[in-house]
């Protein structure tokens, strides 16, 4: 870092960036007792932001920090997303279709709502934001980083911390000073972009995504009239001294958009270009890129801030872990292996979106259409598309380590333990393996009650464990499988491996493993 010295130990996990992602890391960790320093360069949240939509899969992990029901006071709740080309309707991915979820819609609201109830909920925790602090060197040794903070004022300071988390963002200086390489595919877009007062034949309930000859764009209501338009446009068409104008949208919508709406008056305007880019690495040492810092990918789909949240809730249950000494630290190892994994798969996916809006000849337009329509009529539609949307699909290592589908406690296993909600949907605990005891789909095996007892006298004490009966979701049932079996459930809703219910010395064993040294959990 050239020239630190009399660094001051502050052994607290220092989190750079207060967006939505650092914001869910820094109260994962508080309310699991980790200390945390939290600071960003800003001078606070704005009120134009890009992302504006929230998924089922992050609306089941936000229970884990206990704001899903603020959310959901507070948002627009989306029945699904609908695909049209030239004004006709070719395909729809319903989330109210989802058969493993317990909340099966997408909600959108704006990015700075977002923020302002993980900062009341960070409050609440006893964590503060530092603003206009800014990290500007970075020393990752081997026995931690050492950092330097610039304050707004000018005041520097100079510490080494236990762990850092770099939420900074698309030009993260964490990712800078490691050093860390950001690359990725050739997709680079412009979009315009505004919240804007709409009045439209179109149905509330949906997001639209219009194709035509001229481009795409996107319709996503807010509530009270209030739309997100999305639309893409040339490079270099509009900048912060030029924003969009509402006679542009309204061109646009006209000649894109699907049924008729007038846009009435823009709440704000902004473009934006998006250059899709995935670190080479998420972890170094006791430093690890989290959010944009680590992946941009396409707007399409909304995808963008809810890749961000799932790295910061699959780093922030095996870190805790780590710090409280109940999970040996190579498990971290899995972080970047298994996100870096996904934010591909996203960017894929993603980009393909893109293109499908973008295309430019009548062939390419037919066969685009065609595509979606069959997708549409034979189900295609709903079983792909929706569950990637709605990321109800991640899985880890492949298909080895699939979500499962169920809810988190968002007290833990102490004093709450594992149990059915009102719903029926089963409620595991929060920073623990649990164990999951499954009859199956057909009447429970004779002694099933035995084996239940024998299981649980095998494992270790205090080990969450939760008997299930052929009473709960379908989805659940599908993923859980038609024969008994126990499964261990990550913390994060994952499952991490079935066992033989009649040998529950593998489940001991899978547990051991899980709790301490390996890697490929």
């Amino acid at each position: 870092m050239g020239g630190l010295t009399q660094v001051r130990a502050d052994r607290r996990v220092l989190v750079v960036g207060a967006g939505p992602v650092g914001l869910v890391v820094a109260c994962e960790l508080l309310q699991q007792g980790i200390p945390v320093r939290v600071v960003d360069a800003g001078r606070g949240h704005t009120a134009h932001s890009r992302a504006n939509v929230i998924w089922p899969r992050n609306l089941e992990l936000l229970d884990r920090i206990g704001v899903t029901e603020e959310l959901l006071d507070t948002g627009h709740r989306l029945a699904g997303t609908a695909f049209y080309s030239r004004g006709r309707r070719l395909a729809t991915a319903w989330m109210s279709k989802l058969p493993d979820s317990p909340y099966p819609f997408a909600l959108t609201l704006s990015q700075s709502d977002t923020e302002a109830v993980l900062r009341r909920r960070l409050t609440a925790l006893g964590g503060q934001v530092e603003q206009g602090v800014r990290l500007t060197a970075l020393d990752n040794t081997a026995d931690g980083p050492a950092v330097k903070l610039e304050h707004e004022e000018g005041r520097t300071e100079e510490l080494e911390p236990g762990w850092l988390v770099g939420a900074d963002g698309a030009h993260s200086t964490v990712r800078r000073e490691l050093g860390i390489g950001y690359d990725g595919p050739p997709v680079d877009v412009s979009f315009a972009i505004t919240d804007a007062r709409l009045t439209t034949t179109l149905s509330e309930d949906l997001s639209h995504y219009c194709y035509a000859p001229s481009g795409a764009m996107v319709l996503g209501p807010m509530g009270d009239g209030v739309h997100r338009i999305a639309l893409s446009v040339p490079h270099e068409a509009y900048d912060e001294d030029h924003p969009p104008p509402r006679a542009m949208f309204q061109q646009v919508v006209d000649d894109r958009a699907a049924g008729r709406s007038r846009v009435e008056e823009l709440l704000w305007s902004g473009s934006f270009r998006v250059r899709v880019r995935i670190a080479s690495a998420f972890r170094s040492g006791r430093c690890f890129l989290a959010g944009d810092a680590a992946h941009v990918i396409s707007p399409a789909g909304g995808q963008g801030m809810n890749t961000g949240m799932q790295d910061a809730f699959n780093l922030a249950w095996k870190l805790s872990g780590v710090v409280r000494g109940e999970f040996g630290e190579p498990i971290l190892d899995s972080y970047d292996s298994e996100r870096r994994a996904v934010s591909h798969e996203v960017a894929r996916s993603t980009a393909l979106l893109t293109k499908a809006g973008l295309v430019d000849t009548p062939a390419k337009t037919a066969l685009r259409d065609v595509a979606f329509t069959a997708a549409d009529r034979t189900g295609l539609f709903q079983r792909k598309v929706a569950p990637q949307l709605s990321q109800t699909a991640v899985s880890y290592d492949g298909d080895r380590h699939p979500r499962m589908p169920l809810r988190v406690s968002d007290t833990g296993g102490r004093p709450a333990a594992p149990r059915l909600d009102s719903g029926g949907w089963p409620t595991i605990d929060r920073d623990r393996h649990t164990v999951l005891l499954w009859p199956g789909t057909r009447t429970p095996p004779a002694g099933w009650q035995r084996t239940r007892d024998r299981i649980r006298g095998e494992l270790p004490e205090g080990t969450p464990v939760l008997d299930l009966t052929r009473a709960v979701p379908r989805g659940l049932a599908r993923a859980l499988g038609p024969g008994p079996t126990a499964a261990v459930v990550r913390p994060d809703g994952h499952l991490l491996a079935r066992a033989d219910p009649e040998h529950p010395q593998a489940l001991t064993r899978l547990l051991a493993r899980a709790v301490h040294l390996r890697s490929s959990t």
